[in-house]
């Protein structure tokens, strides 16, 4: 199973910003566990600061993997073409969020993407990707 991670705005400083929130790992360094921790999965990795980029990648890959897991970062809450993006792919999309949304900031408690995801795991730190992983292969295998 072909599994892509595409990661937004700033979690390239995981593991820097703000570990109170956001945990003291990096994800370059999670993500060689993920790929331990799953084996049997093709499991690629991308991360971009621009908008459009997230959305080239989503389109790159939305016709031909089994599963992608997205954590658009603050785009979440603002970009209708992320939303539109993933609407218009037929890979299965499962949405990340390392915080618990509803426990931060208002601007913070809509997400624009939801409901075009096959779902949304927040507030469990890094393990948010494992589960999301485990949730998609799941799907493939019944």
């Amino acid at each position: 199973m072909k599994i892509q991670i595409i990661n937004g705005p700033n979690l390239n400083l995981l593991g820097t910003r703000e570990p109170g929130i956001y945990g003291n790992e990096s994800f370059e360094s999670y993500i060689k566990k993920l790929k331990v921790q799953f084996p049997e999965h093709e499991i690629g990795y991308y991360q971009s600061n621009v908008e459009g980029e997230i959305i080239n990648k989503l389109h790159e890959v939305g016709f031909d993997f089994d599963g992608i897991v997205l954590n658009a970062g603050g785009y979440t809450h603002t970009s209708v073409a992320i939303h539109d993006a993933v609407g218009a792919i037929k890979t299965p999309v499962v949405e990340v969020h390392l915080s618990n949304l509803h426990a931060r900031e208002e601007y913070r408690h809509t997400s624009l993407i939801t409901s075009k995801c096959k779902g949304m795991i927040m507030g469990f730190g890094l393990e948010g990707y494992s589960m999301a992983i485990h949730f998609l292969g799941q799907k493939s295998a019944s």
